[in-house]
């Protein structure tokens, strides 16, 4: 393939829509802990899970979600991204290991990002698929692409999508400069003791979601590629843009109308909607599927 070949593919691609259809935005949670931001809590007490803000976080966003909308577990699936996952226990168990004191099992089983969505599913009743996502792209883009996945499967009804991010350790700095390749900065700007988890709830645009989400064309402006609104470039793995999902969906259950929500420069954009339109929407799709 010629280069220019090649460019012409990858503006192609970046044009495809993520979405198939609009998704429904149920509810939005965050979870933030030392980071220095309004809001910040004291990190919740989760049995099992110890030294790390990881799941304690993810759990607290996730719960929040599922207490505002409560629904039927055995009809919701889960999907959790997450650039390098729990990097905190990874970094004590292996500090252990090297030390050669003795192994704490615990440690290890808590380093399994699933390990969060196993005590999600005992807590509120969940059975639908579960996954766990690593993602160099935009979490944005990668949730709301696997909730449109899941969502056409006839037994579900919600996805819980949640993102996690934590502050920075030596090895972790390491492993951000190494994915970095000199395009952004190479660490969390974050304590290392800190962490930032965000949920969305999603279903089926329709009665009772007050929120549609669909495609929109992707944004192209002189922007760096992976920059934000305010020309501050991100790094891999930063779930910013899950936050400003959050809040566009807080400011339009408020005020109504629509907001472009713009990931990067030439990459997926959405378009979130709310009353009135959210509903014509939902229902011009319904009757489309319906003569399909």
């Amino acid at each position: 393939m010629t280069p220019t070949e090649n460019a012409t593919t990858t503006a192609e691609n970046t044009r495809k829509s993520v979405l198939r259809s609009s998704l429904g935005v149920l509810s939005t949670a965050t979870a933030t802990h030392g980071t220095g931001r309004d809001g910040d809590i004291p990190l919740p007490r989760l049995p099992g899970f110890v030294e790390s803000a990881f799941s304690p976080l993810a759990y607290e966003a996730a719960r929040l979600c599922l207490a505002e909308r409560p629904g039927d577990g055995s009809r919701t699936a889960v999907a959790l991204a997450s650039t390098a996952g729990d990097t905190t226990t990874a970094d004590l168990a292996s500090r252990r290991m090297v030390s050669g004191r003795v192994h704490n099992p615990l440690l290890f089983m808590q380093a399994t990002p699933n390990s969060v969505l196993g005590y999600l599913s005992r807590e509120f009743g969940i059975t639908g698929q579960m996954f766990s996502l690593s993602t160099l792209d935009d979490p944005v883009t990668e949730l709301l692409s696997m909730a449109d996945l899941l969502l056409e499967d006839p037994e579900v009804d919600r996805v819980l999508a949640v993102g996690v991010e934590l502050g920075g350790s030596e090895r972790l700095a390491a492993v951000y400069e190494e994915l970095a390749d000199g395009h952004s900065p190479p660490a969390p700007a974050l304590p290392a003791d800190a962490g930032l988890a965000a949920a969305v709830l999603l279903g089926r645009p329709g009665t009772g979601t007050p929120v549609s989400v669909r495609s929109a064309d992707a944004y192209d402006t002189d922007t760096p590629v992976g920059a934000d609104a305010a020309g501050a470039t991100r790094r891999p793995g930063d779930i910013q843009s899950l936050f400003d999902l959050v809040g566009v969906h807080r400011r339009l259950l408020r005020e109504g109308g629509s907001h472009l929500l713009v990931t990067g420069s030439r990459a997926p954009a959405f378009l979130l909607t709310a009353g009135t339109e959210a509903t014509t929407t939902a229902r011009n799709e319904t009757e489309t599927h319906a003569h399909q």
